[in-house]
C-alpha cells in the first residue's frame, strides 16, 4: 500500500510525516515553494516534542504518479478539488479510476492484488461535505474522513501538529455509505502512525457535525481570536443547525460529535494563530474554502427557503479579504456583527 498525499499543505503534509514515520510508503504531491522546499530539503514537522525532519519522495505531478493498488489522499483545500480531479482525469491511467459498475457500498478485499484491480481507494481528508460527491463521479472507491487534526501550515517546507500525544482523530467512512474491508484496513494504519481512527458504516452524519463546527472558521479568519469572537460566531452556527434540520440532513448529535473529542485533543506547546482560514489568509494565497463551508448553508438554505444572512456575510466578507489580501483579524466582532443583513 502506498499513499498519496495529493496536497502536502498542514493536514497532508503531517498525515503524510506521521505515515512515513511509521513504516508506509508515502509519496507527497505539493507546488511551489512548498514542493522546492521539501525536496531540497524534507519536509519539516515541528510538534509538542520538537521539530523532525522527514525526507520523503516529493512530485508536483499527482496523475503520472499514480498506479493501481495506490491509497489517493485528497488533501488540498475544497475549492480546489475540482480542478485537482481534473486533472487526475487529464493525466492519470484508466486502470486507476476502478471498475465503473461497482456498486459504492460493497466490500473490498485487504489483498493488494485485489485492491489494484479496483484501481486506487480515494481518501478525502477535506472539510465540507462536497469533495466526495466529486471523486466519485471518477472514482468508484471513495471514503470519507471526520478530521479532527489542529495543524498549520504557514511556510514553505514545514509543517505544524499542535497535539499531543493524540495528534488528532481521523475517522473513515465509505461514501455514501456502508463498512467494507478497504475502511478497516485504512483506519487500522491511520491508527498504527499514532491517530485515533475508527470506520464507520455512516461517515457523512459526521462530516455534516464537522460542517457546523467549521462555520465559525471564517468569522475566526476576519476577526481573530478576540474577546466577542463566541458571540459573533453564535448567529453562523445557529443559522447551519436551522438549515441542517430544514433539509432533513442526518447529523451526528452535538453530544456524540464532543464525547468523540473528548480529552484527547490538547494543545501542547505549540501555539496555534488560527484555524485553515486565517492561515490562507496570513500565508495571502487569495482564496479561502468559505464557499464549501459557509456557502454549503447559503446553498441549502436556497434549497430550503431558510435564510441564511449571517452565513452568507461570512462567506462574502472573507472571500473579500482574500482576494484583496486583507490580514486576517482586520475586522471586530462588533462589526461582522452590524454587517449582517
Amino acid at each position: 500500500m502506498r499513499w498519496v498525499i495529493f496536497g502536502a499543505g498542514a493536514v497532508g503534509g503531517v498525515v503524510g510525516a506521521r505515515l512515513s514515520a511509521a513504516g508506509q510508503e508515502v509519496l507527497l504531491v505539493a507546488r511551489g515553494a512548498h514542493l522546492a522546499a521539501i525536496q531540497q530539503d524534507g519536509l519539516r514537522v515541528r510538534t509538542p516534542a520538537g521539530e523532525q525532519r522527514h525526507h520523503i519522495p516529493a512530485t508536483t505531478a499527482a496523475g503520472a504518479a499514480l498506479r493501481p493498488g495506490d491509497v489517493l489522499v485528497l488533501a488540498m483545500k475544497s475549492m480546489d478539488t475540482v480542478a485537482a480531479l481534473a486533472d487526475l482525469a487529464r493525466s492519470a491511467g484508466p486502470e486507476i479510476f476502478g471498475d465503473p459498475g461497482s456498486p459504492t457500498d460493497s466490500g473490498s478485499p485487504t489483498d493488494s492484488g485485489s485492491r489494484a484491480s479496483s484501481g486506487v481507494a480515494v481518501l478525502c481528508l477535506q472539510n465540507g461535505v462536497a469533495n466526495e460527491a466529486a471523486a466519485l463521479r471518477l472514482f468508484a472507491n471513495v471514503y470519507g474522513v471526520c478530521v479532527l487534526l489542529p495543524t498549520s501550515h504557514l511556510e514553505p517546507g514545514v509543517v505544524v501538529q499542535h497535539n499531543a500525544p493524540v495528534p488528532g482523530i481521523l475517522d473513515v467512512g465509505r461514501y455514501p455509505h456502508g463498512l467494507d474491508a478497504t475502511a478497516e484496513e485504512l483506519a487500522a494504519v491511520l491508527r498504527s502512525a499514532g491517530f485515533e481512527s475508527r470506520a464507520r458504516p455512516e461517515i457523512m452524519p459526521w462530516k455534516y457535525a464537522k460542517l457546523l463546527s467549521n462555520l465559525g472558521n471564517s468569522v475566526e479568519a476576519l476577526c481573530g481570536q478576540v474577546e466577542g469572537l463566541d458571540e459573533a460566531v453564535r448567529p453562523v452556527y445557529e443559522e447551519g443547525a436551522a438549515v441542517l434540520r430544514a433539509a432533513g440532513i442526518d447529523v451526528t448529535p452535538a453530544a456524540e460529535f464532543a464525547a468523540r473529542r473528548g480529552d484527547m485533543l490538547q494543545m501542547a506547546g505549540v501555539h496555534r494563530s488560527g484555524g485553515s482560514t486565517w492561515q490562507s489568509l496570513a500565508r495571502g494565497t487569495g482564496t479561502v474554502e468559505a464557499d464549501y463551508l459557509n456557502g454549503e448553508i447559503v446553498l441549502l438554505g436556497r434549497l430550503h427557503g431558510v435564510a441564511t444572512p449571517a452565513n452568507e456575510t461570512a462567506r462574502r466578507l472573507v472571500d473579500r479579504f482574500a482576494r484583496e489580501g486583507t490580514a486576517p483579524g482586520s475586522l471586530t466582532p462588533e462589526q461582522f456583527l452590524a454587517a449582517i443583513r
